[in-house]
């Protein structure tokens, strides 16, 4: 089992930044990768970013890509996602996402809400 926990979501104007955290905790050595998902009200959920654990590749959207970073920090568990030039179409509901090596398994943290308006 491994439980994610986020912080870090809140309000912002087009053109600001904010920072979300995410922070693993039980069975944390079966991850293979994190990731940051989000859905908009009306829409599926979509793939933000991604990041492998061993070795920390990384992908993106291409809709966010060169505005946000994801990164971890392996001792501390934890993932950190910098969303920069925030844009009013990215306001959505930001979830933590954990891939289990082997068995895929996903498990999700509870989503921080995220609104860019001025």
């Amino acid at each position: 089992q491994v439980q994610l926990v986020e912080s870090g979501g809140g309000l912002v104007q087009p053109g600001g930044s904010l920072r979300l955290t995410c922070t693993a905790s039980g069975s944390i050595f079966s991850i293979d990768s994190m990731g940051w998902y989000r859905q908009a009200p009306g829409k599926q959920r979509e793939l933000v970013a991604r990041i492998i654990i061993s070795g920390g590749s990384t992908i993106y959207a291409s809709s966010v890509k060169g505005r946000f970073t994801i990164s971890r920090d392996e001792e501390k568990n934890t993932v950190y996602f910098e969303m920069n030039s925030l844009k009013p179409e990215d306001t959505a509901v930001y979830y933590c996402n954990a891939v289990i090596l082997g068995s895929w398994r996903n498990y999700w943290g509870q989503g921080t809400q995220v609104t860019v308006s001025s």
